[in-house]
């Protein structure tokens, strides 16, 4: 997801209280305000003359040429390319109008593709083969009426097309949405139905890989438009772990610090945490996530194929999302147990209760309903190390040099967890598709969580750590 940086302060007034059992771990400062900013301006030399420059009719970003019939990025080219092709039926949480700009185009499918329709991109320019380049040049601009652009967004169109190939018996048309895989599986049309449209999350990212061949040695694998139709009556067949993907993920592990984490949270019984005592160790326990994050990159089996502007580029627009996927998952004894005992120190007082922000009550809700739901699913390491890469390889993040190898690597990891999830719990045949599902909510809340003020962050913390602890202690 796309947004301002805004690393954690790790400074901050009550850092050597008293009150603490043990003095707060030494960490080296971590990146502030501008994270990267030499590297990031290189990645983007155009920065003088952006003025000059075209900007894209949806987001507003910096165009690249005309795509489809409009002047576009290559973010939202990509992204209408993908929604079209694999026939994508997106649902918007509001009022179906969205702000659309460069930071924010990722945060709701629906009114991305809708203003793709309603500012011109022509469908027809798209080649049917789904390759590269579009298939008429001269092809411009159209005007849609609000009925048909309905009708492609509620899927309605899609279905009559599917409708149309299945009545024909063309099941060897070439176009990608109705091609049907080698395995007999049925094509995306044939399967869309409402259950497409509950999974809006997990689609999202699963669109990014309908249309592609896969690796010879993924084509055992089921085609993921299985999972829309999966039936119950089907015993799970049993199989072994592919030994490429053990390896990989093996690998994985081995770039992971699995230790707990080091800075210091025990409290003195009876001492009043302040609200400055208390922010200043949520700094310091970001500024060491943050730096297992970068250890991290440098262990990566892929290492080597990125340039270092590419994972600059990466790392300062996932950090955030890296930093909660290990705080719900692999360091959650933590953060919901030694944390919650010291956010539970800690009375806010009246004025604070009553200047906390909308976009504060939104991030809590969500997180306390992603903590419950990683707490359902027990998230395995060998899950998180792969859900972790499949995160943190976003081919959508600008300024990337390499974004189609990105891509690769990307459905690597993403096939790799499939193959494991479904070797490892044979009886949770949603278990892939709900893991997926987790990842577009952790971008979202990482995302709201820039905008909520810095020193409301203890009373979301308290709220957030005393509730998802208060529920598990009861079940």
């Amino acid at each position: 997801m796309e947004r301002d940086e805004r690393p954690p302060s790790g400074g901050g007034g009550g850092g050597g209280s008293a009150g603490f059992l043990e003095p707060p771990a030494a960490l080296p400062p971590p990146p502030r305000n501008g994270f990267c900013q030499d590297e990031l301006a290189e990645l983007d030399p155009g920065t003088n003359d952006r003025a000059e420059q075209r900007t894209c009719l949806i987001c507003g970003d910096r165009a690249t040429g005309l795509h489809y019939g409009i002047i576009s990025c290559e973010g939202c080219k990509g992204f209408f390319k993908r929604s079209i092709c694999n026939k994508r039926v997106y649902r918007c949480s509001r009022d179906k109008n969205c702000v659309m700009s460069r930071k924010q185009r990722n945060r709701c499918q629906y009114c991305r593709l809708l203003k793709c329709l309603q500012m011109g991109m022509n469908r027809k320019a798209i080649r049917e083969d789904g390759m590269p380049g579009g298939r008429n040049k001269s092809i411009g601009p159209v005007q849609i009426s609000e009925e048909e652009i309905e009708r492609i967004m509620s899927g309605q169109e899609f279905e009559e097309e599917a409708n149309h190939w299945s009545n024909h018996g063309d099941s060897d048309h070439s176009s990608p949405g109705n091609r049907a895989s080698e395995s007999n599986q049925p094509s995306p049309g044939s399967t869309l139905s409402s259950r497409s449209v509950e999974l809006n999350g997990f689609m999202a990212f699963r669109e990014q890989y309908m249309g592609m061949s896969v690796p010879p040695h993924y084509q055992y694998i089921p085609h993921l438009f299985s999972y829309s139709g999966h039936s119950p009556l089907l015993p799970p067949q049993a199989r072994s772990l592919d030994p490429q993907s053990y390896s990989l993920i093996h690998q994985l592990l081995s770039a992971e610090d699995l230790e707990p984490l080091g800075t210091p949270m025990l409290i003195e019984d009876g001492y009043a945490v302040t609200q400055a005592e208390l922010f200043a160790l949520l700094c310091r326990l970001a500024d060491e996530l943050l730096f297992r994050q970068i250890a991290w990159i440098k262990k990566l089996p892929f290492f080597c194929e990125l340039s270092i502007k590419d994972y600059t580029c990466l790392l300062s627009s996932t950090w955030q999302e890296l930093i909660l996927l290990s705080s719900l998952t692999v360091y959650s004894k933590q953060i919901f147990g030694e944390l919650a005992d010291v956010t539970a120190k800690y009375s806010p007082s009246d004025e604070e209760l009553h200047r906390f922000s909308d976009e504060g009550m939104e991030v809590i809700e969500r997180l306390i309903y992603l903590y419950h739901k990683f707490h359902q699913l027990k998230v395995s390491n060998e899950e998180y190390a792969c859900m972790k890469a499949i995160n943190f390889l976003n081919q959508d993040i600008r300024g990337l040099t390499s974004a189609s190898q990105l891509e690769q690597l990307n459905k690597r990891y993403w096939y790799i967890c499939q193959d494991f999830t479904e070797y490892k719990y044979t009886h949770q045949p949603n278990r892939f598709p709900d893991l997926m599902m987790c990842l577009p909510e952790i971008r979202y809340i990482a995302g709201k969580m820039v905008n909520v003020p810095l020193e409301q962050l203890p009373l979301l913390f308290k709220v957030v750590l005393h509730s998802c602890k208060t529920s598990v202690g009861k079940e």
